[in-house]
Protein backbone atom coordinates (compact mmCIF):
# COMPACT_ATOMS: atom_id res chain seq x y z
CA UNK A 1 0.00 0.00 0.00
CA UNK A 2 2.75 2.28 0.81
CA UNK A 3 6.15 2.05 1.84
CA UNK A 4 5.99 4.12 4.80
CA UNK A 5 4.11 2.58 7.88
CA UNK A 6 2.43 4.80 10.46
CA UNK A 7 3.89 4.80 14.02
CA UNK A 8 0.26 5.11 15.27
CA UNK A 9 -2.21 2.45 14.17
CA UNK A 10 -5.75 4.48 14.74
CA UNK A 11 -7.63 1.91 13.18
CA UNK A 12 -6.65 -0.29 15.34
CA UNK A 13 -6.67 2.12 18.40
CA UNK A 14 -10.46 3.39 17.85
CA UNK A 15 -11.18 -0.73 17.69
CA UNK A 16 -9.70 -0.58 20.97
CA UNK A 17 -11.28 2.17 22.95
CA UNK A 18 -14.61 0.55 21.57
CA UNK A 19 -14.11 -2.87 22.64
CA UNK A 20 -12.61 -1.03 26.31
CA UNK A 21 -16.07 1.28 26.97
CA UNK A 22 -18.26 -2.08 27.86
CA UNK A 23 -15.32 -3.61 30.17
CA UNK A 24 -14.98 -0.27 32.11
CA UNK A 25 -18.85 0.40 32.42
CA UNK A 26 -19.17 -3.27 33.62
CA UNK A 27 -15.79 -3.20 36.32
CA UNK A 28 -17.45 -0.12 37.66
CA UNK A 29 -21.22 -1.45 38.02
CA UNK A 30 -19.75 -5.06 38.98
CA UNK A 31 -15.77 -5.51 40.07
CA UNK A 32 -16.64 -9.12 41.60
CA UNK A 33 -17.13 -9.57 38.07
CA UNK A 34 -13.81 -9.91 37.11
CA UNK A 35 -12.67 -12.00 39.83
CA UNK A 36 -11.77 -14.80 38.58
CA UNK A 37 -13.10 -17.73 39.78
CA UNK A 38 -10.47 -20.15 37.72
CA UNK A 39 -7.19 -19.86 39.19
CA UNK A 40 -4.17 -21.22 37.00
CA UNK A 41 -1.23 -19.30 37.20
CA UNK A 42 0.96 -20.49 34.01
CA UNK A 43 -2.44 -19.67 32.28
CA UNK A 44 -3.49 -15.68 33.58
CA UNK A 45 0.15 -14.95 33.21
CA UNK A 46 0.32 -15.70 29.47
CA UNK A 47 -3.41 -14.36 28.97
CA UNK A 48 -1.84 -11.27 30.25
CA UNK A 49 1.17 -11.29 28.37
CA UNK A 50 -1.03 -11.35 25.27
CA UNK A 51 -3.68 -8.95 25.99
CA UNK A 52 -0.91 -6.05 26.78
CA UNK A 53 0.78 -7.42 23.58
CA UNK A 54 -2.16 -7.24 21.55
CA UNK A 55 -3.27 -4.08 22.66
CA UNK A 56 0.44 -2.04 22.16
CA UNK A 57 0.45 -3.85 18.61
CA UNK A 58 -3.49 -2.99 17.93
CA UNK A 59 -2.24 0.93 18.92
CA UNK A 60 1.42 1.23 17.48
CA UNK A 61 3.01 -0.27 14.45
CA UNK A 62 6.15 -1.31 15.72
CA UNK A 63 8.96 -0.77 13.27
CA UNK A 64 10.49 -3.87 11.68
CA UNK A 65 7.78 -6.32 12.61
CA UNK A 66 5.08 -4.81 10.88
CA UNK A 67 5.23 -4.87 7.42
CA UNK A 68 1.25 -3.72 6.12
CA UNK A 69 -1.58 -4.39 4.00
CA UNK A 70 -0.56 -5.67 0.17
CA UNK A 71 -3.09 -3.17 -0.94
CA UNK A 72 -6.15 -0.68 0.04
CA UNK A 73 -8.43 -3.61 -0.32
CA UNK A 74 -7.22 -5.61 2.35
CA UNK A 75 -7.07 -3.12 4.73
CA UNK A 76 -10.48 -1.74 4.15
CA UNK A 77 -11.85 -5.43 4.60
CA UNK A 78 -9.84 -5.47 7.90
CA UNK A 79 -11.36 -2.04 9.01
CA UNK A 80 -15.20 -3.86 7.67
CA UNK A 81 -14.64 -6.73 9.21
CA UNK A 82 -12.50 -5.47 12.58
CA UNK A 83 -15.89 -2.69 13.00
CA UNK A 84 -18.45 -6.21 12.07
CA UNK A 85 -16.95 -7.45 14.96
CA UNK A 86 -16.23 -4.81 17.08
CA UNK A 87 -20.03 -4.19 17.03
CA UNK A 88 -21.14 -7.52 17.75
CA UNK A 89 -18.62 -7.22 20.52
CA UNK A 90 -20.87 -4.20 21.76
CA UNK A 91 -24.06 -5.74 21.12
CA UNK A 92 -23.44 -8.82 23.19
CA UNK A 93 -22.27 -6.75 25.87
CA UNK A 94 -25.39 -4.78 25.99
CA UNK A 95 -27.88 -7.28 25.29
CA UNK A 96 -26.21 -10.07 27.71
CA UNK A 97 -24.65 -7.53 30.80
CA UNK A 98 -26.15 -9.09 33.45
CA UNK A 99 -25.97 -12.88 32.27
CA UNK A 100 -23.26 -14.97 33.42
CA UNK A 101 -23.89 -17.48 30.43
CA UNK A 102 -20.94 -19.92 28.71
CA UNK A 103 -22.66 -18.07 25.25
CA UNK A 104 -21.97 -14.73 26.75
CA UNK A 105 -18.27 -16.16 28.22
CA UNK A 106 -17.32 -17.32 24.86
CA UNK A 107 -18.55 -14.35 22.59
CA UNK A 108 -16.93 -12.16 24.30
CA UNK A 109 -13.73 -13.99 24.33
CA UNK A 110 -13.58 -15.24 20.89
CA UNK A 111 -14.41 -12.44 19.21
CA UNK A 112 -11.72 -9.04 20.44
CA UNK A 113 -9.68 -13.36 19.68
CA UNK A 114 -10.28 -13.40 16.20
CA UNK A 115 -10.20 -9.28 16.06
CA UNK A 116 -6.71 -9.30 16.90
CA UNK A 117 -5.39 -11.96 15.10
CA UNK A 118 -7.20 -11.04 11.89
CA UNK A 119 -5.54 -7.79 12.24
CA UNK A 120 -2.58 -9.16 12.86
CA UNK A 121 -2.39 -11.60 9.76
CA UNK A 122 -4.07 -8.62 7.12
CA UNK A 123 -1.47 -6.06 8.33
CA UNK A 124 0.97 -8.35 8.68
CA UNK A 125 1.84 -7.81 12.05
CA UNK A 126 4.22 -10.55 13.51
CA UNK A 127 4.04 -9.69 16.86
CA UNK A 128 0.17 -8.94 17.17
CA UNK A 129 -0.03 -12.46 15.68
CA UNK A 130 2.62 -14.43 17.86
CA UNK A 131 0.61 -11.91 20.96
CA UNK A 132 -2.85 -12.99 19.74
CA UNK A 133 -1.62 -16.65 19.63
CA UNK A 134 -0.94 -16.62 23.24
CA UNK A 135 -3.72 -14.45 24.31
CA UNK A 136 -6.99 -16.05 22.11
CA UNK A 137 -6.68 -19.76 24.05
CA UNK A 138 -5.82 -18.62 27.17
CA UNK A 139 -8.50 -16.02 27.24
CA UNK A 140 -11.13 -18.30 26.04
CA UNK A 141 -10.49 -21.12 28.40
CA UNK A 142 -10.50 -18.42 31.20
CA UNK A 143 -13.54 -17.26 29.91
CA UNK A 144 -14.74 -21.00 29.88
CA UNK A 145 -13.76 -22.28 33.27
CA UNK A 146 -15.38 -19.11 35.39
CA UNK A 147 -18.49 -18.91 33.60
CA UNK A 148 -18.76 -22.94 34.41
CA UNK A 149 -16.91 -23.02 38.13
CA UNK A 150 -19.34 -23.13 40.96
Amino acid sequence: MSDKISFLNIPGLIFLIIIMIPNFIYASKCPEGFLGKWKNKVVEILEQVGRFGCFICMAVNIPGTVYGFENSRLFWLCVIFGTILVAAYCIIWYFWFWKNTLFRALSLSILPSVLFIFCGIMSRSILLIVFSAIFAPCHILISIKNCTQN
